[in-house]
C-alpha cells in the first residue's frame, strides 16, 4: 500500500535560495526509501496566510494522505507555522506533538521550545516538525509507525483505503 505525502518547508532563507533545505531533503529521501510517494514538495516563506493556503489546498485536493511541515515551529518572531496550521485543521492531535517533544527532549533539551501542531483536515493528517535534520530523523522514527493506522482511519478503515488507493494510483503503462 503506497501512502502519498506532502512536504512543506517554511524557511525564508531556503525560499530565497540562500540555505539548503536539510530537513525537507532528508524527509524526501527517507520517504522514497520507504516507498512513500512524495506527491507535493514545496518551500515557502514564513507567511502564515501562504502556509495556511498551501496546507488547505493540499489537504483538500485528496492528492496527499499526510503533510509534514518543516521549519517555523520555534519561538522567534518569524516562527508562524503552528498558528497557520491551527487555522486550517479541524481536529487537533496533541498526543503526536507531546510525544515528539518528550522524545526530542531526551537528546535535545531545547526541543521543549518547539510549538509544533498536529491535526487533521478532512482525510489528511498534518504534523509540524522543526527544520533541523537530526530532529526530522528522530521525529520520523516516532511518527512513521502510526501513519498507516491514521490514514486508514481517516479513509474509513483499511478496506476503504485500499480501494481508494488502488483506484487513484495511475498504472505504469
Amino acid at each position: 500500500m503506497a501512502y502519498k505525502a506532502g512536504i512543506l518547508t517554511v524557511d525564508n532563507k531556503g525560499y530565497a535560495g540562500k540555505r539548503k533545505n536539510s530537513g525537507g531533503d532528508l524527509m524526501v529521501n527517507i520517504f522514497r526509501e520507504l516507498e512513500i510517494i512524495v506527491a507535493k514538495y514545496e518551500i515557502v516563506p514564513s507567511d502564515p496566510r501562504l502556509i495556511a493556503m498551501t496546507l488547505s489546498m493540499w489537504a483538500d485536493s485528496g492528492e496527499v494522505d499526510f503533510i509534514v511541515t518543516t521549519g517555523g515551529t520555534g519561538i522567534s518572531p518569524g516562527d508562524v507555522t503552528p498558528e497557520a496550521t491551527r487555522s486550517v485543521i479541524e481536529k487537533e492531535l496533541p498526543g503526536i506533538v507531546e510525544t515528539l517533544r518528550a522524545d526530542g527532549y531526551i537528546n535535545t533539551p531545547t526541543a521543549m521550545l518547539s510549538r509544533g501542531m498536529a491535526g487533521i483536515r478532512g482525510k489528511c493528517l498534518i504534523v509540524n516538525f522543526p527544520e533541523n535534520a537530526e530532529a526530522v530523523q528522530e521525529y520520523l522514527d516516532i511518527l512513521l509507525p502510526v501513519i498507516p493506522h491514521a490514514v486508514e482511519i481517516l479513509h474509513g478503515g483499511p478496506e476503504n483505503y485500499s480501494q481508494i488507493t488502488e483506484s487513484s494510483i495511475p498504472s505504469e503503462s
